[in-house]
């Protein structure tokens, strides 16, 4: 957010785009969903909102970082950054604050000096030049050091070209209080925020697994096939059960946790903390009784076209979804300051109602739908499937096909055929001698 005079102007800043995907052209492709799930998420106010300041960066792939910088160099003022713990703050702070572009001019003397009132005797009619020339030019630090008062920021530092700037962690917590540092020789600062909490779902993990919570890298998840009477545990903190009879699920965890697909009846026994096993789980001991129902979510996003492979691609059969005997659809359900898990299923259309499209049955149609229990039934959210997994997932390969042949090593074949021919051509010499 940048303050500049009597104007705020609030920029979206989606930050460790990496994690998305591995090339920018390929984040930069999922700029309509994004800007589709903000407006949602906003709800109606945004309606007729422009969203146009919004940008996915990664500090660790440079995406989009300049561009930033530019844009907190030309606007000037106040940027203050404002998000949540761990997301990356301070490590995008680094890398768009604008270090070493002081120039002469120093524009906090110039915007004080223009916003001093003159008096009333003007300087030519009682020759009081020295006066005038010394309420001009009075320091920005005085001005300042009147308003700490009743200021909730910390006083700035001397600027210099190369500050030391806000420390990068990943613990929380790093930034315990507003950092102020400013650039430009008066021309704007930079404002890091604590970062707000990402809610309460570390209490019920155990202290040597709440920095699992956070995901650092890029998750490459496995398909997991839920098949009927099997149900998905989380980390042994969520359980994600399909109650649609007879349908198998498809699921993509996105999350830096553990899954395991069993029983349902084993699950809820795991997850209850009725059972012990060797599944992995990161969740608290004692806490089996807080496990509560966080609702049943419908599948209701029609990717047929996303999912149906060369059946749908005009380079291949090129036919329409609507002549195609089935519909799949998706979801994704969010883990609270984690990630998420995307969900697939495929549904046969005779079994849907007839007569009816898909896009008509969100309310009342037979959608496939999913039972999530959590800490407490909370910490958990749904959205329109983001399609990461059909961008750039790892698709499984056939076991049928077998391991492949390995190209014939071309090593010495021209020496040996050269022998073969010096063999060929002394045979026939000697035959031809001995005649």
């Amino acid at each position: 957010m940048s303050i500049y005079g009597r104007k705020a102007e609030i920029s979206f800043i989606i930050t460790r785009s990496d994690l998305l995907a591995p090339k920018k052209e390929q984040v930069d492709g999922l700029m309509p969903y994004i800007l589709q799930v903000l407006r949602d998420a906003l709800g109606g106010s945004a309606e007729n909102v422009r969203l146009g300041n919004v940008r996915c960066v990664s500090s660790k792939r440079g995406w989009w970082t300049k561009e930033v910088k530019e844009d907190i160099w030309n606007r000037g003022g106040g940027g203050w950054m404002v998000g949540k713990v761990n997301v990356g703050k301070s490590n995008l702070f680094e890398n768009v604050f604008p270090k070493g572009r002081n120039n002469d001019f120093n524009f906090g003397s110039l915007r004080h000096a223009a916003q001093q009132k003159l008096p009333s005797d003007i300087p030519h009619v009682n020759g009081d030049k020295q006066q005038s020339i010394r309420s001009t030019q009075d320091p920005p630090e005085q001005l300042e050091s009147q308003l700490l008062e009743d200021c909730l920021l910390p006083p700035a530092p001397p600027e210099t070209s190369y500050p030391v700037l806000p420390l990068v962690s990943s613990l929380p917590g790093t930034t315990a209080s507003p950092i102020r540092v400013p650039f430009g020789g008066g021309r704007g600062e930079l404002i890091d925020l604590p970062g707000l909490a990402r809610g309460d779902l570390e209490q019920f993990v155990t202290n040597v697994h709440k920095v699992d919570l956070v995901m650092r890298d890029r998750v490459k998840p496995e398909q997991l096939v839920i098949k009927p009477g099997q149900s998905l545990l989380v980390g042994g903190l969520l359980r994600i059960t399909p109650t649609t009879p007879g349908l198998v699920f498809l699921a993509y965890p996105f999350l830096p946790l553990r899954c395991h697909v069993t029983s349902t009846e084993r699950a809820i026994a795991i997850h209850t903390q009725h059972k012990d096993s060797g599944v992995p789980t990161i969740a608290k001991p004692d806490i089996g009784s807080r496990m509560q129902s966080a609702g049943t979510f419908s599948l209701k996003w029609d990717v047929t076209k996303q999912r149906a492979g060369p059946l749908t691609k005009a380079a291949a059969a090129g036919l329409s979804t609507k002549i195609l005997p089935f519909t799949v659809f998706s979801l994704d359900i969010l883990v609270e300051g984690c990630g998420w898990v995307e969900l697939v299923a495929q549904v046969r259309k005779r079994d849907m109602e007839t007569g009816m499209e898909p896009s008509d049955l969100f309310d009342t149609g037979p959608y496939p739908r999913i039972e999530v229990s959590s800490p407490d039934g909370g910490h958990v959210g749904v959205r329109q499937p983001m399609g990461i997994w059909s961008l750039c997932g790892e698709k499984p390969t056939s076991s049928s096909k077998g391991p492949v042949r390995p190209r014939r090593s071309m090593k010495g074949v021209k020496k040996n055929l050269k022998k073969a021919r010096r063999a060929v051509s002394s045979s026939y010499n000697y035959e031809r001698d001995t005649m």
